[in-house]
């Protein structure tokens, strides 16, 4: 059983170090979010109903917040212009 004070050691091949751990390459760009429990659970239970890592899971859910909020904006634009009766022609959008 695990208790207080317990320390444990992870015994790793030699040529490991922490820079190597903490600076894995990737082509993937990290980045460190803070969030509160109530998110936490949500991904980590969307994760394995998913079989997928909670990074993974994040970085999808992060993917389809910002093509809604792109969507939200270029609804905004298209209401915008129905008001006010600006249209451009097929041709003159298409203009290259």
């Amino acid at each position: 059983m695990w208790g207080r004070g317990l320390t444990v050691f992870i015994h790793l091949p030699r040529w490991h170090t922490f820079d190597t751990l903490q600076n894995m390459p990737t082509l993937k760009k990290r980045i460190n979010i803070s969030v509160s429990k109530d998110i936490e659970r949500a991904i980590a239970k969307l994760a394995l109903r998913d079989e997928m890592p909670q990074a993974t899971k994040a970085a999808q859910l992060l993917a389809q917040a910002i093509e809604m909020e792109e969507d939200a904006i270029w609804d905004e634009i298209a209401t915008k212009r129905s008001r006010t009766g600006r249209y451009v022609s097929h041709e003159k959008a298409w203009k290259m």
